[in-house]
């Protein structure tokens, strides 16, 4: 498995477990509220900062467990499946943020729109690291 791979691993396993975080704490204040909470910064805050440490973390695993393949050059097979995994990603961005704003067209809910946008971004984020690793597995 090369770097890259296991980079795209770390970051997805990091990426799964914020978006659960977020949305538990989302839907654990929406309970208590009776309706659906609105974005609160400090939660936002929570999991940037969760996710920027999570995966310096991982990625300092992973070089120290190999660091003869600790390199981020990227070769042209690395280069096809990141541009490859990006449109991916673009895709899924489009598909949400449209998604979003089309329920916000009939329920007039910001809140909900806020949060729908923002798994958008998480959801295209997994999905380009999820297009990477099945790349990576077959080999493209």
């Amino acid at each position: 498995m090369s770097f890259h791979e296991k980079s795209a691993w770390v970051m997805a396993t990091v990426l799964l477990a914020g978006a659960g975080f977020y949305f538990r704490t989302v839907a654990s204040m929406s309970a208590e509220l009776g309706a659906v909470a609105p974005p609160v910064l400090p939660v936002v805050i929570v999991y940037v900062v969760a996710i920027v440490l999570l995966s310096i973390f991982g990625h300092i695993l992973v070089a120290v467990s190999k660091p003869s393949e600790a390199d981020d050059t990227m070769d042209e097979r690395d280069r096809i499946i990141s541009s490859r995994a990006g449109a991916f990603s673009g895709i899924l961005l489009g598909i949400g943020v449209i998604t979003s704003l089309g329920h916000y067209l009939f329920y007039y809910d910001g809140n909900l729109l806020f949060h729908m946008a923002f798994g958008a971004l998480m959801l295209a984020q997994l999905g380009e690291y999820a297009a990477r690793i099945v790349m990576y597995r077959r080999g493209v």
